[in-house]
């Protein structure tokens, strides 16, 4: 488990103190796919730094398997690290290493035999898909693939965690697909916990347990992922999970709602029923569903008409369904 204690942040530079995070506290739990969410500049980065204190807090705890990192002396905190993997955007490899030179790298600092090492990065290519390119050199190698060595090289001191910074930013969306299925199966397979930083809606959709969303330093909200993307409270998250709030709002008359789909069956005419039972039009302004084996997940704003009894015909009828949603100003 990871405990994030009271963290704070900042950098001292010539132009001032400069605040990156501040108020930070945190539960990762063991075995689960926790994201961290934010805008650019929101501290998600630095946060993520400071669980391995490659940034070290200016203040605060980071306690890894009841271990406060920050009080450990050098040589402990170095061994700590052993469990703690981490995967970058950039994918950091050694370019004048071969693939397997790569994944050998960490074991031979870690003072392993030669033909250990050997061994040991050979069985995790072979789990990343990579076993047929250990001689190649990452310049011979497509971005989906540098990940995939990134991955393999993060999990050869066969870590507890694994922290990945933005490591889908600077994939396709194919690659970024196949980590992510990659990373999901890493987690069930290995009973890797993993910590994902991002930018992006759609990462922690696919693969995220729960969520922390950061705003301007500070966690703005946690909570597991479908009770966030079905019903925001922060400002940001609805900025993050409804980014067509501003095209929404610039649309005069009537009043509008958000429906939300978590699980319904996606074969459900949820629309179509509202309008011959209550024999009111709606003008459905925004759509994003998903269908994930047979269930609805996702959203859907419509407009009502100008008059109240007719609106409130159909906010009673979602009441009655038991059909979630949530009224826009």
């Amino acid at each position: 488990m990871i405990e994030i204690r009271n963290l704070e942040k900042s950098f001292h530079t010539a132009s001032g103190t400069i605040v990156a995070l501040k108020n930070i506290d945190l539960t990762i739990n063991d075995g689960e796919i926790f994201g961290i969410i934010g805008l650019s500049g929101a501290g998600k980065s630095t946060l993520v730094r400071c669980i391995n204190l490659l940034e070290k807090p200016t203040a605060g705890e980071v306690i890894v398997d009841g271990q406060d990192l920050m009080t450990l002396p050098k040589r402990a905190l170095l061994k700590m690290r052993r469990s703690i993997g981490m995967i970058f955007q950039g994918f950091n490899l050694l370019e004048q290493r071969t693939v397997l030179g790569n994944v050998c790298y960490p074991l031979e600092i870690d003072g392993w035999k030669r033909a250990d090492a050997k061994e040991r990065a050979v069985e995790l290519l072979e789990l990343v898909g990579l076993a047929d390119r250990q001689k190649a050199y990452p310049s011979q190698l497509s971005g989906g693939q540098k990940q995939r060595v990134a991955i393999a090289r993060a999990l050869a001191t066969n870590p507890r965690y694994l922290l990945c910074d933005e490591a889908t930013s600077a994939l396709d969306p194919n690659n970024t697909a196949q980590i992510l299925e990659l990373l999901k199966r890493i987690n069930r397979e290995l009973g890797v916990t993993i910590v994902i930083i991002t930018h992006e809606m759609k990462v922690i959709d696919k693969i995220c347990d729960r969520v922390a969303v950061i705003d301007k330093s500070e966690i703005a909200e946690v909570g597991d992922v479908a009770e966030i993307f079905t019903a925001p409270k922060s400002e940001i998250a609805k900025e993050l999970i409804f980014p067509d709030s501003l095209a929404v709002k610039s649309v005069t008359g009537g009043k509008k709602l958000r429906i939300v789909f978590n699980g319904e069956a996606s074969t459900l005419p949820v629309i179509s029923n509202l309008v011959l039972e209550c024999q009111v039009p709606v003008n459905i302004l925004f759509a994003d569903t998903k269908d994930f084996d047979g269930r609805a997940y996702g959203q859907m704003i419509i407009q009502l008409p100008d008059d109240d009894r007719k609106a409130e015909r159909v906010i009673a009828y979602l009441n009655n369904k038991k059909i979630s949603y949530l009224r826009e100003e």
